[in-house]
């Protein structure tokens, strides 16, 4: 909104630069979750919007969290998060971008499902949400609505790389899913519906996974936050690069035309999640819940398609796909043997109860511990994955 209104009505050509923009939204997301932060978390806990651990419960991370005191602890924080990472959005983005508002649409939508949860868990007698198949409906229908409208507009405006899959390691390597039928003999039927069906149905599940492994993540004070920092600025790179046509020319990377604005946006989540974690931080104040978590995975995810590295994406937020892939191994073995795989899932509660992920004789770590390791893993795997900007 800012940038366009003082580019071209006040010839300040300071805004017209994503650099600065990217800077600006930043600063201005952590800014506002910082002044947001102390009055929601307030409001939140004079309505006692808090995380219920059973007191009962022989549970060994339900016994844990009641000898760190986390009964009680006020959570649904995300939404204060998403609302400073929509602000600033909105003031320094281009909203004449198509990628920004399907971006702010998806991350909005998303949110909603996720405050829909929270709020259920909170209000109903047995701290249940929504139920997995109802989430899942809601995560589907917001994440196609969002699919759908990019698919179109890559046909109407003739920009079929945004439906196509980049490979790494590999030079002039595609695999055109939107338009996999384009050049055969099949009736037009198999063009028009095949192709975009395809694409829509490999990106929901980028799109709906990485959003279901961010709420896993979110387990420990910081953890997902923080890794959302590190994940989210390795990609405002990847985005600002794509979108420059010498920049990707000189890299043989996959150009998409105005994508570099997106790297405002994921600015503004990198400054957003930064002034969460400073409440967030051990021993936090506010828990994210699934108000900020589905939003903030969705985000990641629409980042990731619109720079065209779905298939780097399990590299750059590898700490999310390990704790998806705990969950689901865990979930799988005990469906299929009667036995738990692994000594407890998600794998940072089995590092934070036994310090071994099969055996249950190692040092427990310290919560702070993981989290702070796991940082240093998705710091290592961010620069990994930058790394891969050159081999090609």
């Amino acid at each position: 909104m800012f940038p366009g209104v003082f580019e071209d009505l006040l010839g300040v050509r300071l805004f017209g630069y994503i650099s600065f923009r990217m800077a600006m939204a930043a600063l201005t997301g952590f800014a506002l979750a910082l002044a947001l932060g102390p009055k929601v978390i307030a409001w939140l806990r004079a309505h006692r919007v808090g995380e219920p651990i059973e007191e009962d419960s022989d549970d060994p991370l339900a016994r844990i969290s009641r000898q760190m005191g986390k009964h009680g602890t006020t959570t649904m924080g995300g939404s204060f998060l998403v609302c400073a990472l929509l602000v600033s959005v909105l003031l320094w983005a281009r909203l004449d971008n198509p990628y920004v508002v399907l971006g702010v649409l998806l991350t909005a939508g998303l949110a909603a499902v996720g405050f829909v949860d929270d709020f259920r868990k909170l209000t109903s007698e047995k701290n249940r949400g929504l139920s997995r198949s109802a989430k899942m409906i809601g995560l589907t229908a917001v994440t196609a609505a969002a699919l759908a409208a990019l698919v179109f507009y890559a046909f109407s405006s003739g920009r079929h790389t945004l439906m196509a899959l980049y490979p790494p390691f590999f030079k002039n390597v595609s695999i055109p899913l939107g338009t996999l039928f384009a050049d055969t003999a099949e009736p037009w039927w198999v063009l028009v519906a095949v192709g975009p069906l395809l694409f829509v149905a490999f990106e929901w599940l980028v799109v709906v996974g990485t959003a279901n492994a961010a709420n896993i993540t979110d387990g420990l004070d910081g953890l997902a936050v923080g890794c959302m920092v590190i994940s989210g600025g390795v990609l405002a790179i990847f985005c600002y690069v794509t979108g420059r046509p010498d920049w990707t020319h000189y890299l043989n990377l996959p150009h998409v035309s105005a994508a570099s604005e997106m790297a405002v946006v994921g600015g503004a989540l990198c400054g957003a999640c930064l002034g969460f974690l400073w409440f967030n931080a051990f021993p936090a104040k506010v828990f994210m819940g699934d108000s900020g978590s589905l939003p903030l995975g969705g985000l990641l995810a629409w980042m990731a398609l619109i720079s065209k590295q779905e298939l780097v994406l399990p590299l750059i937020a590898a700490v999310f796909v390990m704790e998806l892939g705990s969950s689901w191994l865990q979930t799988a073995g005990y469906r299929r043997t009667g036995r738990r795989i692994l000594s407890y899932a998600p794998i940072h509660h089995g590092l934070q109860l036994y310090g071994k992920l099969f055996r249950r004789d190692g040092d427990p770590w310290h919560e702070v511990t993981v989290t702070v390791r796991f940082w240093i893993i998705a710091a290592v795997c961010g620069m990994t994955s930058l790394a891969l900007l050159k081999v090609r």
